[in-house]
């Protein structure tokens, strides 16, 4: 078929890893802040105890994540990937008929086990296979359908929600994402280059091999990794807590409308920020410097928001500048893992390092709620800029340790 149409079949697979991370992060990732709103409207649960729940969707799904790779060696991509959008779509649907407190554990331990069985790691599985000179720009259009998963689904939500209540609203995402996800992984993941006898690339040949040596002891003391986990833990700690926090810092300046407006550029700036990096990094240029210059980026961005006050203009342009770097924590780290280590040692690289990320991450919105009420307005970006920083630092003292 992929001869037929003329089409490399990576490519397609690139698409439907696409539409795994618009329902993946729609449900996992933007949809928490939609189960805080829905469940504090229609319940009147305190938002503490809402968010309880959520940090505990972040904390199990980094404990579930590191198990990924040998489920799918165990099972394989298609099995494991319809297990995770199932998940999905039972965790949204127990999320919206959620009546009583104790009813959000099981709701958040199906959404972590989703999370964990179709994000980052699952999505480098699927591309990675198929591309190597071009796999960065491959996962940078895989990944961007983490950034429509926020685009598309939120309205879509906010939408359902209006018309048919939480608990309709949740039913119906259910059924699309089970549906269309089910015949999505049997129809794009089975398939291997080798079975269709098709190579990397669409290359003519295979790639010339670029052998690494295994770099001696587990991950977590290996400086090399140690250095990548947490200067992306940091950042990621960073944007979460911020991205948290923006609405509420640009609203009095901007409105309410305003700042959404400001935070759907910011997604926008995320897509076209990935998909440059991904396409332009040279071949040869280390991944490590590339991951620095884009933590240095997001940092002036946040520092612009620290200095902007009330000048609408210089909050958008803060904002803007931020937005460029948010999909590059997705799509740098596993492009950094494919230099870095053998090619398998990759999948377990990306694991742990997934889960080290959450296990940061999954305190960001506390942290910088705390910084907005006890500091103002200026505090959340200013700590995020600090953390950005040395999240550059990290990553290149990595670079000369591992060099």
């Amino acid at each position: 078929m992929a001869r037929r149409t003329g089409i490399f079949f990576g490519w397609q697979v690139v698409a439907a890893a696409f539409v795994v991370a618009v329902f993946s992060w729609g449900i996992n990732f933007y949809g928490p802040s939609v189960y805080l709103h829905a469940l504090h409207a229609r319940e009147g649960w305190p938002l503490s105890l809402i968010s309880a729940a959520i940090t505990l969707h972040f904390l199990a799904s980094g404990a579930i994540v590191t198990g990924l790779p040998g489920l799918h060696r165990r099972f394989g991509l298609v099995a494991v990937t319809r297990a995770g959008l199932l998940a999905c779509a039972a965790g949204a649907l127990a999320w919206g008929h959620a009546t009583s407190p104790w009813q959000m554990v099981p709701a958040a331990l199906l959404t972590a086990l989703g999370w964990a069985l179709t994000s980052g790691v699952a999505i480098n599985a699927m591309v990675a296979p198929w591309f190597d000179r071009r796999r960065g720009a491959a996962l940078s259009m895989a990944f961007n359908g983490a950034s429509f998963g926020g685009v598309l689904f939120t309205p879509f939500w906010a939408a359902l929600i209006a018309a048919c209540g939480f608990a309709g609203a949740s039913a119906w995402v259910a059924l699309l994402v089970a549906a269309a996800g089910w015949v999505l992984a049997g129809r794009w993941l089975g398939a291997t280059p080798q079975a269709l006898g098709l190579h990397p690339d669409g290359a003519a040949g295979p790639p010339a091999p670029r052998p690494l040596a295994a770099p001696a002891g587990p991950l977590w003391r290996q400086g090399p990794f140690r250095s990548l986990s947490l200067a992306f833990a940091l950042g990621l700690v960073a944007q979460m807590g911020l991205l948290t926090t923006l609405f509420s810092i640009l609203a009095p300046a901007l409105g309410e409308a305003g700042a959404g407006l400001a935070m759907s550029l910011a997604t926008a700036c995320a897509v076209v920020g990935r998909t440059v990096v991904g396409v332009a990094l040279p071949p040869g240029l280390d991944r490590r410097l590339a991951g620095s210059a884009n933590f240095l980026l997001q940092a002036a961005g946040c520092l612009v928001l620290v200095l902007a006050g009330d000048a609408a203009a210089v909050l958008v342009a803060g904002v803007l500048i931020f937005g460029l770097g948010i999909g590059n924590l997705l799509s740098l780290p596993p492009l950094i893992a494919q230099a870095e280590w053998p090619a398998e040692q990759v999948a377990a690289v990306l694991a742990l390092l997934t889960a080290v990320n959450q296990a940061f991450y999954a305190f960001g919105p506390a942290i910088f709620g705390a910084a907005l009420q006890g500091w103002g307005a200026a505090a959340p970006p200013a700590l995020a800029a600090g953390l950005q920083m040395v999240a550059a630092w990290v990553l290149v003292t990595g670079r000369r340790r591992a060099n």
